[in-house]
């Protein structure tokens, strides 16, 4: 497989939220943003912090994927399983390809012009570049949360949480209580059930990405991609995302990004270090399995050289 990249065709105005410059901004924002699905059962009845819906059932994996901006080659034939109910992080330094490659797995590095990649994604056993799948359809069941929080300003909480299911043309019989439950799974009704009126962006840095988690969930993803989505937040909101991120791994797989060591340790039950062998090299997989065995016994020197900070 060889795609060049193409922009992204999204749906309609179904259901539009908030006002018509809301509508607008939400537009522009959703090709880069969650796009999750109805694929996943919903769940039962929730209760704050606790919540434990299906047991996450998909697989991602990636085969022999490479990847160019230009001429510039960014990964080498990378593969790598991410596994049903489990966290998988990509830790490396800077520049080694793991947003890239995060990217890749909703196909959002295809809407880059000069964008191009060869080998496969599947999930569930479907090559998602495979000119059947569209491309919106993908990224109703691989959602995204990014490095800095990005509410829509003009949209109130309860809105913000609500824009992927509407935007994408889905109708829900008690919007109500999707609210509700998606904002008890990221941890952050008890802050916002008074303030669901109110503009997204008026919440704090851990709270606004705790938004960003509701709004993705809210459109039932199979598998939530993560950006690092911690580096711009303190320690108290950090270690909420981090709980959250540990409690959603029960119903979704989730892929993240972290330069944090520790961090890694903490939430991951699989890792996966990126390097490059020098400058102007493409970034590759130098080793990868469970968490405990790359930062405690790993196979490769240059692993143990990594997660114990002798470089990078």
């Amino acid at each position: 497989m060889d795609v060049a990249g193409s922009g992204a065709a999204w749906p309609g105005d179904d259901g539009n939220p908030g006002t018509s410059a809301g509508k607008q901004e939400a537009k522009r924002e959703m090709t880069t943003i969650e796009q999750p699905h109805s694929g996943l059962a919903r769940p039962g009845p929730t209760t704050e912090r606790h919540h434990r819906g299906p047991k996450a059932q998909s697989t991602i994996g990636a085969t022999g994927v490479s990847a160019w901006f230009g001429s510039n080659k960014v990964l080498e034939r990378v593969t790598l399983t991410m596994e049903p109910g489990k966290v998988t992080a990509l830790i490396g330094p800077s520049g080694c390809g793991k947003s890239t490659f995060l990217r890749i797995l909703n196909r959002m590095h295809e809407l880059i012009p000069s964008a191009a990649l060869s080998g496969t994604v599947e999930l569930d056993g479907v090559d998602i570049y495979s000119p059947a799948v569209k491309v919106t359809d993908t990224r109703l069941h691989i959602g995204m949360v990014f490095q800095r929080p990005n509410p829509f300003p003009t949209m109130t909480i309860a809105q913000n949480v609500l824009a992927g299911l509407r935007l994408s043309g889905n109708k829900v019989a008690n919007p109500d209580a999707l609210v509700k439950e998606s904002l008890e799974r990221a941890g952050l009704w008890k802050e916002t059930r008074n303030r669901l009126n109110e503009a997204g962006a008026a919440l704090s840095g851990g709270q606004q990405q705790r938004l960003c988690i509701a709004r993705a969930l809210a459109v039932r993803p199979k598998v939530l991609l993560m950006d690092e989505p911690c580096s711009a937040l303190d320690p108290i909101s950090t270690g909420v995302i981090e709980e959250t991120i540990r409690e959603l791994s029960d119903e979704i797989t989730i892929v993240i990004v972290t330069h944090n060591m520790q961090q890694a340790q903490r939430v991951s039950d699989n890792c996966a270090l990126f390097l490059v062998d020098g400058e102007a090299q493409p970034g590759h997989i130098v080793e990868a399995g469970p968490t405990v065995q790359i930062f405690e016994s790993p196979d490769d020197p240059r692993t143990a050289d990594y997660v114990h900070g002798r470089f990078g």
